[in-house]
């Protein structure tokens, strides 16, 4: 029972997106309109007798039948599907009657009116769903759709053969498909593929060839930035990574580590030292942005770097009732399961849902999550410390798109400084690692080969998609 104080608290309020006022209701429709954008959100009340400036007129106590039966057939016949509402009389001090419309939140989305209308409330009013994209996020709220399952133009043609067979191998144990219909056939049973033949969005994002001539917004951009502000010209490094999901990543840590400051810390001076910020911190970030991000979004994920920060931008904010303080208390909503379930195989080093961001807050605490609904974006901050000047060996990234190796490094043996790299980073590739120390992609390969030998370094996964583990 609502107490009356409560009631006159609640319309002193004003409308909003969970309150409506009416002063009278005699058409179904309208009424049918409002109950299904309510149940398309979070649910509601409507106050019939409240005129919309939240002046309190009432009923007459004649019209409370004719209203009630009103209610009761705008929500169980208007409305597709039938709603249960729970209807509540207020009586006035002049004899009047309040009736309070409660309209739960709807457990089989999207509710539409028998014209086949959807409702959804914008601020105090409510509105049609006008495109695709807001009906597919109406879909995606309720578990019954998922943008990482929406058809591309891309057929299996397009599908990166000696990945995809890498990938068959070493997590299925079975051979790459040898006729095209049967290659399709698996595709559709591992939810990469559409029943019309082509890669969804899972399968172009994890196992396309080109992933970026496909779906051209989903990369990831990346710029160092020269002080703490945004320039819209100077800057000391930018990158644009491209290519297979897996790509992406190594890519985009690279990126970042070679624009982080190396600090000693305890080692030898001819050592090339450890990055500022543990590389697991920006590991966890990544994976999260890449895989949780909204890719109803048409836009990139974006890395800036700034002399106290490092902020990674992911299109849109939170979903469903996420906030900040319930992802940091380990809760999770899985936006994209197709690409989740494929990364939990290796793909990228994820190590369960819910506890990536607890564990870079264990190895690096000063990390801010902002949640922004109105821009669609959700941004990590990353602050960095202020290094001392005898604490550095090297600053990365002084020049445009250049990795400068400080002399202090030129004794040092290649062995040690390519376990020195991939102890901080181990997703970086030969061609990475040769340009970090101006060196042949060749002779890289050569001491990677040596160190592998020597039983000093490790290759966990396949060429394409697995890391190195460095044998202490």
């Amino acid at each position: 029972m609502m107490i009356f104080q409560d009631f006159l608290a609640q319309i002193s309020s004003g409308e909003d997106s969970c309150r409506q006022f009416k002063s009278d209701v005699r058409n179904g429709d309208s009424l049918a309109s409002e109950m299904a954008a309510f149940a398309n959100a979070d649910g509601g009340k409507i106050f019939i007798g409240v005129a919309d400036d939240g002046s309190v007129i009432g009923i007459m106590k004649e019209d409370v039948c004719r209203i009630n039966q009103l209610v009761g057939n705008a929500a169980s016949q208007h409305v597709r599907s039938p709603l249960s509402v729970r209807t509540e009389n207020v009586s006035l001090e002049n004899g009047r009657i309040i009736i309070v419309v409660t309209v739960p939140k709807g457990i089989d989305k999207p509710y539409f009116d028998k014209n086949g209308v959807i409702w959804l409330k914008c601020g105090a009013d409510k509105r049609r769903i006008n495109s695709k994209e807001e009906l597919r996020r109406l879909f995606q709220s309720v578990d019954q759709f998922h943008a990482d399952e929406l058809p591309t133009q891309a057929g299996i043609e397009k599908l990166d053969k000696l990945r995809f067979r890498d990938f068959l191998r070493d997590v299925y144990k079975q051979p790459f498909p040898e006729l095209p219909a049967d290659l399709l056939k698996l595709l559709q049973n591992m939810n990469l593929a559409t029943d019309d033949g082509v890669l969804n969005l899972a399968g172009v994002l994890l196992f396309a060839e080109r992933p970026e001539w496909i779906k051209p917004q989903f990369i990831v951009k990346a710029i160092h930035y020269p002080g703490n502000e945004m320039h819209v010209s100077e800057y000391l490094d930018t990158e644009e990574c491209c290519g297979p999901l897996p790509k992406v990543f190594n890519d985009s840590m690279a990126f970042v580590m070679r624009n982080l400051h190396k600090i000693q810390a305890g080692h030898g001076i001819n050592s090339p030292g450890m990055p500022e910020i543990p590389a697991i911190v920006l590991e966890e970030l990544l994976v999260n942005a890449l895989v949780h991000r909204d890719y109803l979004v048409s836009a990139p994920i974006r890395i800036f770097v700034f002399d106290n920060r490092v902020e990674i931008i992911s299109p849109g904010h939170l979903p469903d009732n996420l906030t900040v303080a319930k992802i940091l208390a380990g809760n999770s909503n899985i936006r994209n399961p197709i690409l989740a379930s494929y990364i939990a195989k290796g793909l990228l080093p994820y190590k369960g849902l819910g506890s990536g961001i607890k564990r870079a807050l264990e190895s690096w605490p000063d990390l801010d999550f902002i949640d922004d609904h109105e821009g669609s974006l959700f941004t990590v901050k990353i602050h960095r410390k202020e290094i001392k000047s005898s604490e550095k060996t090297v600053s990365i990234a002084t020049d445009v798109g250049k990795n400068l190796i400080s002399s202090e490094k030129s004794s040092e043996k290649s062995s040690e400084k390519i376990l020195t790299l991939l102890k901080a980073n181990h997703f970086l590739s030969a061609q990475e690692i040769a340009k970090q120390l101006n060196i042949t992609s060749r002779a890289v390969e050569k001491k990677i080969a040596i160190l592998r030998k020597q039983g000093r370094l490790k290759r966990i996964g396949p060429d394409k998609g697995g890391h190195w583990e460095v044998v202490e």
